[in-house]
């Protein structure tokens, strides 16, 4: 009986295979997991809300959404690409490796400066999707969703490479406990040290992987530059 417990798990599981609302599912997953383990609704909903209020600061994100939403429904978008479009030398790739690099020290100094919802859909894919059409005109979905890509690529790269450049992430935190743990002598320090020519790597990889794409536009797009 006790591993029947564990149905909310595979309440996750089928809800994210058949693409259900992801709070729905968890919230789902979590009544049901309350009322197979002996709960009361009562019980459930104190819990719940209780959780709510001690972990709010990790629902703060939350709040920028409605913003963005508003932004990108009174123009922010097309702003951003007229602005990209006003810069002669910007290309898509050139767009996505900067805003990789900034990402990174970001990161680095663990500033909350990104973020797909905040930075990556709003500002950072049209700016390099409108790099892409001052240069060669219109592009196609293909196109579009390859650019997406390499967007959110940026945006992964400069987070998961550099976050444990900074001594008092939680990342660089685990590492020191898990090796001290294992009986290595290390500190957080040293962590964030090693850490860094890791985050030097992943920018220049991401400046390359830039270049090709500006080539590969650039080749698809042949003779259909503006």
């Amino acid at each position: 009986m006790e591993a029947l417990k564990l149905i909310g798990v595979v309440i996750v599981i089928v809800g994210f295979i058949l693409k259900r609302d992801t709070i729905a599912t968890v919230v789902v997953a979590g009544v049901v997991t309350g009322l197979v383990a002996g709960m009361t609704v009562m019980d459930i909903l104190n819990t719940l809300g209780r959780s709510f209020i001690t972990q709010r600061t990790a629902t703060l994100f939350v709040l920028t959404l409605p913003v963005i939403g508003i932004s990108e429904r009174y123009g922010l978008k097309d702003k951003a690409v007229d602005f990209i479009r006003g810069i002669k030398n910007a290309t898509t790739g050139r767009i996505i490796a900067l805003y990789q690099s900034i990402r990174t020290v970001a990161a680095a100094f663990s500033l909350r400066l990104g973020g797909h919802p905040q930075f990556v859909r709003p500002l950072i894919n049209p700016m390099a999707q409108g790099a892409a059409v001052a240069k060669f005109g219109k592009i196609d979905e293909k196109t579009e969703d390859t650019i997406k890509g390499y967007s959110a690529a940026g945006e992964n790269f400069g987070n998961f490479f550099a976050q444990n450049c900074f001594m008092g992430a939680s990342g660089t935190l685990l590492i020191v406990s898990t090796l001290v743990e294992q009986g290595y002598e290390v500190n957080a320090l040293q962590i964030a040290t090693m850490s860094i020519p890791i985050a030097v790597v992943s920018v220049l990889v991401g400046w390359v992987h830039a270049i090709l794409l500006d080539r590969k536009l650039a080749a698809t797009y042949q003779g259909k530059e503006g």
